[in-house]
């Protein structure tokens, strides 16, 4: 086989999992290839852009007392910190960042590319290559052939993935982007199963359209805390966020389109990696309570988009359109991106060892959603693991 350059490490993907996996691996002296499906995703945030958070801030202290680089440029990039749970004891509080999402992709593009031992490229693993009972290496859809002694896959929600809004269905990774069409059935042959997951984002809402003096401010804390152990000169000006309530006439929206939900309809087949409802299920699981609270949270300081939190949604364009009309502050609100379902493929992770390791495979490390988890502090705490030990294991 031609192979036309030859690796330790080749890590597939460039998410959260996939850039500290390939930043812990070739800062380990390994000679790492990163392979993405768009060079315009690495470290992307397609859905929150927040980072921390109950039971994630203490995984983003810890990937940075390891190394890893998500709570450095965390810091760098965020334009609201806030310490939450303080009315509870220190146990359980939790530093959480907004974070301007576009500048962070640019800081960690930056990050990976000033490492002399990780190469970048384009493209989409078509195989894992396997041979004599040992990895050889990946094939692209190009036909380019990169050999490696390891392979770690973090491929998050772009496996066989796609976008659901209504009963409208589209092979899709998250924000338009390509999805990895070819590699589940590459895995299956190497007999390791996939099933699909589900999670879901909210709609995008123009902030110019916003009537921001019926929202409740929501600003960040005046201390200046960090995630990492590091000094980081220099702060973004902080931007405040708002708080906004659903009504009794968005759950009688949802409520007369329900059976129009793809979670309801049978569109979507797979389960959610944990209980991080949609609105729609909000209104059916909690049938009693009359409004639920929303998060108004901007993407960045020099972008008009506006993350809706806890407004995640799947139902048609029209009914989003006017669930969000429905809530006070937003009567005018100009919605710039819908909210969808996005279904993808993942592994069972009880097939790993605790290195991330497969029992079945050898040198085939998982990391990330695929393993069935979800959110980036998760995500990235995997990956630098991965990395770590496939470079351990290596040397």
């Amino acid at each position: 086989m031609n192979f036309v350059d030859q690796y330790d490490i080749i890590v597939i993907g460039a998410g959260h999992a996939g850039s500290e996996a390939a930043y812990s691996s070739a800062t380990m002296g390994m000679k790492t290839l990163l392979l993405t499906i768009s060079l315009d995703s690495i470290g992307l945030m397609p859905c929150n852009p927040s980072i921390g958070g109950p039971a994630k801030s203490h995984l983003v202290f810890e990937i940075d007392a390891l190394g890893g680089i998500m709570g450095r440029i965390a810091d760098k990039t965020s334009i609201q910190k806030k310490t939450l749970n303080r009315s509870k004891g220190p146990a359980v509080y939790a530093l959480r960042a907004q974070i301007n999402r576009f500048l962070y992709s640019r800081e960690m593009v930056a990050a990976l590319e000033g490492l002399e031992s990780l190469d970048i490229v384009q493209g989409e693993v078509k195989e894992v290559i396997y041979a004599s009972e040992s990895i050889q290496g990946v094939r692209l859809t190009n036909g380019l052939c990169y050999k490696g002694t390891s392979i770690i896959i973090a491929t998050g929600t772009y496996l066989s993935s796609k976008v659901i809004i209504g009963d409208f269905v589209k092979e899709s990774g998250p924000n338009e982007l390509s999805n990895s069409r070819f590699l589940a059935a590459s895995l299956h042959k190497l007999g390791i199963p996939t099933a699909p997951f589900k999670t879901g984002t909210p709609p995008r809402i123009s902030k110019r359209s916003l009537n921001i003096d019926e929202l409740e401010l929501q600003p960040g804390d005046s201390e200046r805390y960090t995630f990492s152990f590091e000094e980081i000169q220099g702060r973004l000006p902080q931007i405040d966020c708002y708080l906004a309530y659903t009504t009794e006439r968005t759950k009688a929206i949802i409520e007369e389109n329900i059976h129009r939900s793809p979670l309801y309809s049978g569109v979507i087949k797979g389960v959610g990696p944990r209980y991080c409802p949609s609105i729609e299920d909000k209104i059916v699981r909690f049938p009693d309570k009359s409004i639920h609270h929303l998060f108004i949270e901007p993407e960045g300081h020099d972008v008009d988009e506006i993350y809706l939190q806890g407004f995640s949604t799947s139902l048609p364009g029209e009914v989003q359109l006017d669930m969000v009309r429905s809530i006070k502050g937003l009567e005018d609100a100009k919605v710039m991106k819908l909210g969808y379902a996005i279904e993808y493929e993942v592994i069972n992770a009880t097939g790993l060892k605790l290195t991330l390791e497969s029992k079945q495979v050898e040198n085939l490390y998982f990391a990330g959603q695929i393993n069935g988890t979800s959110g980036y502090e998760e995500a990235a705490a995997q990956g630098l693991m991965a990395g770590i030990n496939a470079a351990l294991k290596i040397q």
